[in-house]
């Protein structure tokens, strides 16, 4: 079940948190891993190492997922490497929260451009190189789209994008094989939370508490739904959008 051997994956910004978690669970599950960040080399090769300490195979490359030049290059060093990338994973992703009044134009672009112009732009280049061979494209998207809290009008925008994304390639790309699916996580333990200090704050104690399966979430409970559906289980699935949060809902 979940069987992803003889697939290659991308996921974009797996150095670390969610997207390292996912790169982990995919390894485990038989895919061949290209680890992608942007300034992170030393994080990557460790998730790189801990992939290929549990048998699996793994490389990381640079790249902005902003500029296509980068993307570019960055598939062609996945596939020297591993042969045609058929599972992507747009994890890539920033989050800033302030008030509307104080927002500036930078702080608006930065979301956006990472967010959502990033995975257009890597959805795009793979869709070119995989031709008729069909794929799976997993976007991480975010309960901030239902679950409604002020100062998050930015981001939650960009990830209501992302939302839209998925379904309408859903139906662009379904002719062609290729599959378009999005996990939307609750909240999720990653080193990020740990460095803004959210971590034991009042915010994730009333997180824990309004969640019925009583915790928060953890990177790898995200890769193992990600993994569902990059693999064959997952064959009848698309444009859906799921929310992974323990059930904490609206």
């Amino acid at each position: 079940m979940n069987d992803l051997k003889g697939k290659v994956a991308l996921v974009t910004g797996a150095s670390q948190g969610i997207g390292a978690g996912i790169a982990r669970t995919m390894g485990k599950a038989g895919a061949k891993i290209v680890v992608n960040h942007l300034n992170s080399p030393v994080e990557a090769q460790k998730v790189v190492d801990d992939i290929k300490s549990a048998g699996g195979q793994a490389i990381h490359v640079h790249a902005d997922v902003t500029k296509s030049d980068e993307i570019a290059a960055m598939f062609d060093y996945a596939e020297k490497h591993f042969g045609l990338v058929d599972v992507i994973v747009n994890n890539a992703g920033v989050y800033e929260f302030g008030k509307v009044e104080d927002l500036t134009i930078e702080q608006i672009r930065f979301q956006f451009d990472i967010n959502v112009t990033g995975p257009l732009l890597v959805i795009g280049e793979a869709v070119r190189r995989l031709g008729d061979h069909g794929g799976s494209i997993v976007n991480i998207g975010s309960t901030a789209t239902q679950i409604i809290e002020a100062e998050k009008v930015v981001y939650s925008s960009t990830k209501s994008a992302v939302d839209t994304i998925t379904k309408v390639l859903s139906k662009e790309l379904g002719p062609r094989n290729i599959r378009v699916n999005s996990v939307n996580p609750g909240g999720t333990e990653t080193e990020g939370g740990h460095k803004h200090g959210l971590m034991g704050s009042p915010y994730i104690i009333d997180l824990i508490n309004r969640t019925p399966l009583g915790r928060i979430g953890q990177p790898e409970d995200i890769g193992l739904v990600a993994t569902f559906l990059a693999s064959d289980d997952a064959r009848w699935l698309t444009g859906e959008v799921l929310l992974v949060s323990g059930g904490l809902r609206p």
